[in-house]
């Protein structure tokens, strides 16, 4: 019998959206919180501005989108390392969409949109650096945990 190995994450989210009084009608609070982790910073966050929030904090919507592209990154970079591909700069502008459904109650993440643009030491590695962004989401936790496409749209430069 082989044991499996677990890893746990625990966020503690805050609401700091009472007005005054709480939530007795739809208008009557705010949907700020705080997203928080012993030794960390807090995350100020809120709803999407279309939904009453505050276009100054994150949704969930971004943090979503963000946890993609960041799981993408570390699992890329990891892959770059072992497979002879030397990335000197990265960033990715990451892209989600969220669909309502026609009853206006609810929606869905339906895709994102990753667009890594990865600079890599030498003109011979940018063939390998543009066929990993591939592998990574037989191996990223956070694009096998998803039930959206994950597209993936990188540019490769040479140093």
């Amino acid at each position: 019998m082989t044991e499996t190995e677990t890893h746990t994450y625990d966020v503690v989210i805050e609401w700091t959206g009472n007005l005054g009084s709480g939530t007795d009608s739809y208008r009557s609070f705010s949907r700020a919180h705080e997203v928080l982790a012993t030794g960390k910073p807090p995350i100020a966050a809120s709803s999407d501005p279309a939904f009453r929030g505050d276009p100054a904090g994150w949704n969930p919507e971004e943090l979503l989108v963000a946890s993609v592209a960041q799981c993408h990154m570390l699992w890329y970079l990891h892959l770059c390392a072992v497979g002879g591909v030397t990335v000197v700069d990265y960033e990715d502008r990451a892209h989600g969409v969220m669909t309502m459904d026609a009853t206006g109650g609810g929606g869905q993440i339906t895709e994102v949109i990753l667009r890594p643009e990865v600079t890599v030491a030498d003109a011979s590695m940018t063939d390998r650096a543009r066929a990993l962004h591939n592998e990574v989401h037989s191996v990223c936790f956070i694009a096998r945990s998803v039930n959206f496409p994950i597209r993936h749209e990188p540019l490769i430069r040479v140093d």
